[in-house]
C-alpha cells in the first residue's frame, strides 16, 4: 500500500511522470469562489489544486523607462505610448458586462520599429508575493508564478487581424520582434528564478496555434520558450505550459520545447484531444494536466455524470502523468468545486482498484 501523500507531493510525482498514491485531482486555481470563504477552504483541503501567485516588479516586455500619458472619457480608456519614433494609441473599452481593448498600438508591421525604439531599462523582479503564497498553501497544492511568454509580446500590441496580417506580411518582422521579447523576459525569469521561483506557467502558446498554425508556433513558440524553459529547469523550476485550442497537431513540439506539463487538453467537441492518444505520443515526456471542461462538464452536470466522465479519464490515461482537471477558466462556482470534490473519489476509487 502506497504511503498517503500530500498535494504537493501528488502533484510533483505525476509531474516527474511516477505513480503517486492516487492522481492528483486539480482545479487551476479557485474559480469565482471566495479564498477567504469555507468552500474555497474545503476544496484547497480535499483536492490537489495549483494556484497561481504572482510576480512583481515591472514589465519585463516594455522596462520601466516607457512614457505613456492616459486619461479615461466615458467608458473609454485611452494610452498614448510615446516613443522616440512617434507615439502609439491603445484605446480600451469597459461595459457593464465586460471590457475589452477596441484599438491596439501597432496597426502595421513598420509600429514595431517605433515600439522598440523606446529605451529598455529591464526591471527587477519582485518574488516576495510568490513566496508568501507559497508558504501559504504548503503542502496543500502547487503554486504557479504565471508568465506571458515572448510571442505575447507582439500578440498583445497587435489586433488578433492585424497580428496574423503581420505574420502573413512579414513573418520575419514579426519573428524578429519575438526575439527581443525572448531576450528581455529570458533574463526576468532567471532573476526571479533565481530569487526562489520555482514553478512557473507559461502563457501565450495559443496565441501563435490558434491563430497562425504549426510553423508559426516553432518559429514565435518552440525556437524561443525553449531557452525560457532550459533557463528553469537550470534552477530546478517547474516549467508548466498552457495551451487552449486544438492540440493534436501541437503535441509533439510543445514536448520538444522540454515543459514539465502541459494544461488544459480540452476535449470534443471543445477542442480535440483524444486523451489515450495524447498520453501514448507525450506522456512520457509531459504530465498531462485537465480534459475535463470547467463550464460545459464540472459546473453544468451533477455529481454523478462529472464522476463517470472522471472514471472514462482515469482509464484513458492511467496512473502516471496525468493530473484530472478542467480548462482553467477560472470562472467556476461553488457547485463545481463540489463536482472537483467528487472527483477525489473517483481517483481514490481507481487506485484502490490497481492495488
Amino acid at each position: 500500500m502506497k504511503q498517503r501523500m500530500t498535494s504537493r507531493q501528488r502533484i510533483l510525482t505525476a509531474i516527474r511522470h511516477q505513480e503517486p498514491d492516487r492522481v492528483p485531482v486539480s482545479p487551476f486555481g479557485l474559480g469565482h469562489l471566495d479564498p477567504r470563504g469555507e468552500m474555497a477552504s474545503r476544496l484547497i483541503a480535499a483536492t490537489d489544486p495549483f494556484i497561481e501567485a504572482p510576480v512583481g516588479g515591472g514589465d519585463p516586455f516594455l522596462g520601466t523607462e516607457v512614457k505613456t500619458t492616459t486619461w479615461q472619457q466615458d467608458s473609454v480608456t485611452t494610452t498614448i505610448y510615446h516613443t522616440p519614433a512617434g507615439d502609439l494609441v491603445r484605446r480600451h473599452k469597459r461595459t457593464a458586462i465586460t471590457s475589452a481593448v477596441i484599438e491596439f498600438p501597432l496597426k502595421t508591421v513598420a509600429d514595431i520599429e517605433k515600439l522598440l525604439s523606446i529605451p529598455y531599462q529591464p526591471p527587477e523582479p519582485d518574488v516576495s508575493a510568490f513566496l508568501a503564497r507559497k508558504q501559504q498553501i504548503g503542502e496543500q497544492g502547487l503554486v504557479l508564478a504565471g508568465l506571458a511568454d515572448a510571442v505575447c509580446f507582439p500578440a498583445m500590441f497587435f489586433s488578433p487581424e492585424d497580428f496574423c496580417l503581420a505574420w502573413a506580411d512579414d513573418p520575419g518582422a514579426l519573428e524578429a520582434m519575438t526575439a527581443v521579447a525572448a531576450e528581455r523576459v529570458n533574463r526576468w525569469v532567471e532573476k526571479a528564478t533565481a530569487a526562489g521561483v520555482d514553478a512557473w506557467r507559461i502563457v501565450g502558446g495559443e496565441y501563435a496555434s490558434v491563430q497562425l498554425g504549426p510553423g508559426a508556433f516553432r518559429r514565435l513558440v518552440v525556437q524561443f520558450d525553449t531557452k525560457l524553459v532550459n533557463i528553469m529547469h537550470h534552477y530546478g523550476a517547474i516549467a508548466y505550459f498552457h495551451n487552449h485550442g486544438p492540440m493534436m497537431d501541437f503535441l509533439d513540439d510543445i514536448a520538444a520545447i522540454g515543459v514539465d506539463a502541459l494544461d488544459p487538453l480540452e476535449a470534443p467537441p471543445w477542442g480535440d484531444t483524444d486523451l489515450r492518444v495524447a498520453m501514448e505520443r507525450i506522456g512520457d515526456r509531459v504530465c498531462l494536466v485537465g480534459n475535463l471542461d470547467d463550464m460545459e462538464v464540472i459546473e453544468k452536470l451533477d455529481r454523478e455524470q462529472v464522476q463517470q466522465i472522471a472514471r472514462e479519464r482515469l482509464e484513458a490515461a492511467g496512473p502516471r502523468s496525468f493530473c484530472l482537471g478542467g480548462t482553467a477558466s477560472g470562472t467556476y462556482t461553488e457547485k463545481a468545486a463540489e463536482n472537483f470534490i467528487a472527483m477525489v473519489e473517483v481517483a481514490e476509487d481507481y487506485a484502490r482498484c490497481r492495488r
